[in-house]
């Protein structure tokens, strides 16, 4: 979590308010003193900020620490907490072909949520409408009034400058330089925050998650791309031209590899990425077209492929078991050398990495303990999403929920 520690100086308000909220956060309920330990704040500042959060409505008192009243010395300390549904905000997760819009309370919970497809050669300005559509139709749908609105956090394709709110360059999408947060500001008119979409997905898991309590969390997210997240110390690392985390684009096989979206040769996205992993399958069905995986993929029905791949696994198919392994190891081998650049104590898995994390992750993992440095594979904890297919939106929701809510200057 960013640092608690609060300023009792007049002009640093706003600071002092964002440590108590992060505060609060991080503890579902707190006393006083506590919380005028943990920040740094006196007594009579915790008092006067507190005081104005429960006329606004925003954290009430909770009854005594159960401790206190069990002594019955003295008088029972009263606790203090959030009231989640104080205030809301809109999450937008915008992925390959699909993008879901959702409202979530301050605890990033989901109130109502809409799913949609759209043509990724679609011009930008036109799936941006339709999202602008879907953020108002989910808003309704919520019941939430826009009084209790803070805004939109979106989390986008590609590269994005969040303090722009641009997003410079989406390759499966062929967006370049889209304005997503002057665009949307104008169609909603509600404050727009936009931040890479797996960035966002850890920061997610960081505040309401898996992750949280980690100093350096790694969110590793496979679809139709691969990419990470970082935060450290409570921060996201977006790199010095917001593209940190691009790990799908880390070369793999330099000499023979498979031509990447990107125009190079040999990424990891050419090994891992759900597409690849579908063609190979399909390739296998071809070799034994008799055999359990083909009579899967032959029965599709509405479940995406993958899922079936991963069915087939489960259910013993050897040739789908060995193929997924092969892949694993080279998932494995590009955490080795994240865990070498960023010694992580904590690396969360999502998109397909988590569908088939019982399948993935006991290859990947030893790969990564074998490959990396030292011990600094040992001490790293590797574990799927909690979240499934929220994380998302709620990743969404947790960088407008930072930016609007628990900490407008550390959100930029």
């Amino acid at each position: 979590m960013p640092s608690l520690a609060g300023k009792n100086r007049a002009d640093l308000k706003a600071h002092n308010l964002q440590a108590i909220l992060m505060s609060l956060l991080s503890e579902e309920r707190i006393a006083r003193v506590e919380l005028a330990r943990r920040t740094a704040l006196s007594a009579t500042t915790i008092s006067n900020l507190v005081g104005e959060l429960m006329e606004l409505g925003i954290i009430e008192e909770d009854g005594a620490r159960p401790q206190a009243a069990m002594r019955g010395v003295g008088r029972p300390r009263r606790m203090l907490r959030l009231v989640p549904d104080a205030r809301y905000v809109i999450g937008v997760h915008i992925g390959i072909g699909l993008y879901r819009v959702a409202v979530t309370n301050l605890y990033a919970e989901i109130c109502a949520n809409t799913i949609s497809q759209y043509d990724t050669h679609a011009p930008a300005e036109e799936v941006l409408d339709a999202i602008a559509g879907d953020v108002k139709r989910t808003l309704e749908q919520s019941g939430v009034t826009r009084e209790k609105l803070l805004g939109v956090g979106v989390g986008a394709s590609g590269l994005v400058n969040p303090n722009q709110g641009v997003n410079l360059y989406a390759p499966r999408l062929g967006w370049r330089q889209t304005p997503i947060r002057a665009y949307l500001e104008e169609r909603v008119q509600m404050p727009v925050c936009v931040e890479n979409n797996v960035r966002a997905m850890a920061l997610g898991e960081a505040l309401f998650g898996a992750g949280r309590g980690a100093r350096t969390l790694a969110f590793v997210y496979g679809r139709i791309g691969v990419g990470a997240g970082l935060v450290i110390n409570g921060r996201l690392f977006r790199g010095s031209g917001f593209g940190a985390g691009e790990i799908g684009h880390m070369i793999m096989m330099p000499e023979g590899g498979e031509r990447c979206s990107c125009g190079k040769h040999g990424c990891l996205e050419t090994l891992v990425c759900e597409p690849v992993l579908v063609r190979a399958a399909l390739r296998l069905t071809g070799q034994e077209p008799t055999g359990l995986l083909a009579s899967y993929l032959r029965n599709v029905h509405d479940a995406p492929l993958i899922s079936n791949i991963f069915a087939a696994a489960r259910d013993g198919d050897a040739p789908t078991q060995a193929l997924i392994r092969d892949r694993a190891r080279y998932l494995g081998i590009a955490l080795a050398n994240l865990v070498n650049l960023y010694n992580p104590d904590r690396i969360i898995l999502g998109g397909m990495f988590a569908e088939g994390s019982d399948l993935i992750l006991p290859t990947a993992e030893a790969v990564m303990r074998a490959m990396a440095l030292d011990s600094l594979g040992e001490s790293v904890q590797v574990l799927p999403t909690s979240f499934g297919w929220r994380a998302g939106i709620i990743g969404a929701a947790a960088v407008a929920l930072l930016n609007f809510f628990y900490a407008p200057a550390e959100g930029a």
